[in-house]
Parts: structure tokens; C-alpha cells; sequence
């Protein structure tokens, strides 16, 4: 795979962002549940294979990949792709898009998990790093890496409108670390402890081996000693 730069979840200004108040404000997850209802919807009228259109993306980058790349990588006859998208950077929002909405529904299962221990924080923020870590490293994980390497390809419109996943996604964190740095257990303002927690979570894409070192377990145990005081 070629060289890339990877780019974190750009921050957002507050009149875009999604308010959550100290956790008892669960809008996002129904702005969550409203987009896995049209991304079972919209992927499924489309006949094009985004997993393997993601990894081929993922592999040789969004400018090398020719559209009888991503034909031959799908199934279909050269040109047959551009039936369904209007372009490549149209099937590359397609492609990141698919992957906001499976970790958007990864993060929603993670928290409703958690759901009896709501008073507990630190159970909410290691259930929130794991399901990081399995959008990020687990099976068909090329989605996501592939919106941190290849954002920049998007038009202003294309990336407007990955942005509302974005931000729903990233707010659910806030109320969470809210509540450990009342706590004492995390020491850093919430804001900027958000933006550098997903900046180290999302780097793993750069170097993790799932053939050698730590399993998922093991790097969300690392990650809350790095990030957090237990006790």
C-alpha cells in the first residue's frame, strides 16, 4: 500500500455539532438509528460491493485506483460502476459513508451495553474504545481507514454531508468524558481529551498487526492507562 496521510475527524464548530447534556441526552442515537435505517436503504438498491470497493480504495490510494480498478474489483464490466455513481468520489462517499453508519450502529450496541452501569463511566468510555478499535481493526475494517486517509478527495458538498455522521458519532464521547473529568479520572480539558483520545485510537490504522503484538483487548487496556486514572 502506498504511503498516505492520514487525517483525523476534522472538529467541527458548535452550530454543527450535536448538543448531548451530561449523558441524559440521547439524540444521537436516534440520528443514529435513523441513518442505519437509510443505509439499509440505500445499500442495498445500489449492486455495487463497497467492502470491496473500500479495499481496493484502502490498498492503492483514491487517486491510482482507475474505474477499471474498482470494476474488476466489484464484478462488474468496466464503466458499469458509474451506473449507480455519478463518479469515483461519489463511490468513495459511498464508501465512507458506509463506514460512519456501521460504526455509528457499532458505538449505539456498545453504549446500550452499558446501559445498566450508566453511572459508571469508565465502563461507558472502555465499551467506547473497544468499538474504536473493532470499526477500526476488526473484519472489513477498511472502511474508516480509508475516510482518514482519503477526506481530503471529497468536494466541500461530498464532505458536508459526512460531517453529520461525523459529528453524531463524536458526541456521544463528550458526555462520557464529561462525567470522568468531574470524576478525577480524566485530567485534560474534555474537548481537547476527545480530539487527541480519537487521534491516538485512529493511528493504530497505521500500525497495527493483528498477526503480531496486542490483541483489541489488549489495546483498549493500554489506551485507558495511557488516557485515564482508574483509581
Amino acid at each position: 500500500m502506498r504511503e498516505r496521510t492520514l487525517h483525523n475527524f476534522p472538529d467541527f464548530p458548535p452550530d454543527r455539532a450535536v448538543v448531548v447534556h451530561h449523558g441524559v441526552d440521547h439524540a444521537w442515537q436516534a440520528a443514529a438509528v435513523q441513518q442505519q435505517a437509510r443505509a439499509e436503504s440505500f445499500v442495498g438498491g445500489l449492486g455495487i460491493d463497497l467492502t470491496a470497493a473500500a479495499r481496493l480504495f484502502r490498498d492503492k490510494g483514491f487517486d491510482a485506483t482507475s474505474t477499471r480498478d474498482i470494476a474488476a474489483a466489484v464484478g462488474m464490466h468496466s464503466g458499469s460502476p458509474f451506473y449507480h455513481f455519478k463518479s469515483k468520489d461519489a463511490l468513495l462517499l459511498a464508501v465512507m459513508e458506509e463506514g460512519m453508519r456501521s460504526a455509528l450502529a457499532r458505538q449505539a450496541d456498545a453504549l446500550h451495553g452499558a446501559a445498566s452501569a450508566a453511572s459508571e463511566p469508565l465502563v461507558q468510555i472502555r465499551r467506547l474504545i473497544r468499538a474504536h478499535f473493532d470499526t477500526l481493526l476488526g473484519p472489513g475494517n477498511d472502511f474508516i481507514p480509508v475516510m482518514l486517509y482519503e477526506h481530503r478527495s471529497l468536494n466541500a458538498r461530498q464532505r458536508a454531508s459526512l460531517a453529520m455522521l461525523q459529528v453524531a458519532y463524536e458526541s456521544a464521547w463528550t458526555p462520557v468524558l464529561e462525567a470522568l473529568h468531574a470524576s478525577g479520572h480524566l485530567r485534560a480539558p474534555v474537548k481537547l481529551s476527545r480530539l487527541l483520545i480519537l487521534g491516538a485510537l485512529n493511528w493504530s490504522v497505521q500500525w497495527f498487526d493483528e498477526k503480531k503484538g496486542a490483541s483489541l483487548d489488549e489495546l483498549t487496556d493500554a489506551a485507558m492507562a495511557l488516557f485515564l486514572k482508574e483509581s
